[in-house]
């Protein structure tokens, strides 16, 4: 009948866990918090095949010229660059192109064209520049 009682004359080895609970809600909100919501990694294109092989495959220039730009060595307005640059480019997988500006130009036209170029959906604009040794 000592059980009944509710005297217990012994030591009771139970650990007490809400302390340990504590710490663990305490640390899985710290972790929830410093963890970021979307995992950051690299952005990466996937080779693709172009569709249109064959003489297609040539780099395009666009040349800035104080007469207005040109395309490959044939003249273009202004307002046309875009649609052409988008025609051209819409069946080829790499869309990189390259500009060039003659020093009559203000640098304005150049960044004009580069301005319509990355409108067009080319993804990579390289700048050819003059003769190395000419500016020594």
């Amino acid at each position: 009948m000592e059980g009944a009682s509710g005297e217990h004359r012994g030591v009771i080895a139970a650990i007490n866990v809400v302390p340990l609970i504590d710490i663990l809600l305490v640390l899985l909100i710290i972790f929830m918090v410093i963890s970021p919501l979307n995992p950051l990694g690299l952005t990466t294109n996937l080779p693709q095949p172009n569709r249109a092989p064959g003489p297609d495959r040539y780099n395009v220039v666009v040349q800035v010229l104080p007469a207005g730009p040109r395309i490959d060595q044939q003249d273009v307005s202004w307002q046309d660059l875009g649609p052409r640059l988008r025609s051209i480019f819409s069946e080829r997988a790499e869309k990189v192109a390259f500009v060039s500006g003659s020093d009559a130009v203000d640098f304005a036209d150049v960044a004009r064209a580069v301005d319509i170029m990355r409108a067009s959906g080319i993804d990579r604009v390289g700048f050819v520049t003059g003769n190395l040794h000419s500016a020594r």
